[in-house]
């Protein structure tokens, strides 16, 4: 059987994309380039034009870069704030400076309002920026909130101590955190059984962006091992 004649009048004319739908798709194609750029430029120069506007007025007067050139130089705060902050650490290292640390904050214990402040954004400051050698190991699968319904987790570390010896799970338990969407800072702490945790091939990051996403975006299929030796074999 011939296929259709290209004169067939049941076959519905192709459409032209006239002027407009191309203007129009040229300019969302457009849209989508600059958007990223435009955004982070503008993330990054707010950023610093914050730390200048929070930092240059503690600055004395003959050190303003307006003073020698005439100018608010944007970037001179961020640039003091760096060099004040790692002198700062550099300090907070030796043992005069943890001893100051100590007393200022057996200071700050007795202020009761203060006090709450401060250990507050010191733990988060802590948890966010302390270096560690430690992270998460694996992305994993488990099921979540009952059976049946998977979730993606990050394995942290098997459970030891109190939590493990009152579980009493035969295989032992290991930690997962289970991150919210689309904010993965913030999420759930489980421990759960070894078997009941499937181990996934995909990293942290393509984890995380599948988390963050929403579920849009998803990771490249990477080919095992086995399935390359198989197509090697054939």
């Amino acid at each position: 059987m011939t296929g259709q004649s290209e004169n067939d009048p049941f076959e519905e004319p192709a459409r032209k994309r006239g002027l407009w739908g191309s203007l129009r798709a040229s300019f969302l194609t457009g849209i989508v380039v600059i958007a990223p750029v435009g955004l982070t430029m503008w993330l990054i120069w707010t950023v610093i034009g914050w730390i200048d506007g929070m930092v240059l007025p503690f600055v004395p007067e003959p050190f303003q870069p307006e003073t020698y050139i005439g100018v608010n130089l944007r970037g001179v705060g961020v640039l003091i704030f760096l060099v004040f902050t790692v002198f700062i650490g550099w300090i907070a290292k030796g043992l005069i400076g943890r001893s100051l640390i100590r007393f200022a904050e057996s200071l700050v214990d007795r202020m009761p309002v203060v006090r709450s402040i401060y250990s507050g954004i010191k733990q988060i400051s802590e948890t966010v920026f302390a270096q560690s050698e430690r992270n998460f190991e694996k992305a994993c699968l488990i099921q979540y909130p009952r059976k049946g319904i998977w979730a993606i987790g990050f394995i942290s570390a098997p459970a030891r101590g109190e939590v493990s010896h009152r579980a009493g799970a035969a295989n032992g338990l290991v930690g997962v955190f289970l991150p919210t969407t689309p904010n993965p800072t913030s999420g759930f702490l489980l421990f759960v059984p070894v078997e009941d945790v499937i181990e996934l091939d995909m990293s942290l990051e393509d984890a995380a962006k599948l988390v963050i996403s929403a579920g849009l975006v998803y990771p490249h299929d990477r080919p095992k091992i086995e399935d390359v030796r198989t197509g090697a074999k054939d």
